[in-house]
Order: C-alpha cells, then sequence, then structure tokens
C-alpha cells in the first residue's frame, strides 16, 4: 500500500484493488496508534478512529485535494502506480 502523502504525523495511503469492502472511494490514515479508513470526497469516517484534531486536518486536506485523490482512486482500484499528492501545510 504506498503511502501518497505524509503531514503533521498523519501517514495517508491508498490501496491497490481496494474497492471491495467499503464500495467507495476511501483512504487509509495512520497517525501513531490510530487507524482510521475515510471516504473520499466526503470525509466521512468509514471504519476506525483517529483523534479530533488529526481527523479535522485530513478532512481538510482532502477538500483541497478532492480531483488529485479521485484520480488517484481511479488508478489504485485498476492496480495502476498512484501518484503523491502535495501535504497539508
Amino acid at each position: 500500500m504506498p503511502a501518497i502523502s505524509m503531514f503533521y504525523g498523519i501517514i495517508v495511503m491508498m490501496y491497490y484493488f481496494d474497492n471491495q469492502k467499503h464500495q467507495r472511494p476511501h483512504i487509509h490514515i495512520k497517525y501513531q496508534d490510530d487507524e482510521a479508513v475515510i471516504a473520499i470526497p466526503e470525509g466521512e469516517l468509514l471504519e476506525g478512529s483517529l483523534q479530533k484534531s488529526k481527523f479535522k486536518l485530513v478532512q481538510a486536506w482532502i477538500e483541497i485535494h478532492q480531483e488529485d485523490l479521485m484520480a488517484d482512486w481511479e488508478l489504485a482500484v485498476n492496480g495502476q502506480q498512484v501518484f503523491k499528492i502535495d501535504p497539508l501545510r
């Protein structure tokens, strides 16, 4: 699973061929001991947990990068190489 971005200790990842379990576009987040699955482009928590302050940062990042995330999603579900996305600054 490639990391597509990292910011403020948050690692954002996207699995290849990962459209079976959640049936919708999403990203995987790791931050310290927390792991979460968050829908794109809505920013809804689908699974796991994440500190509230970090969750808000991820939601803001998703809002800024919706088009890039959806483009990466299309690549990932087809097993193609995804692109890195700029971190939140």
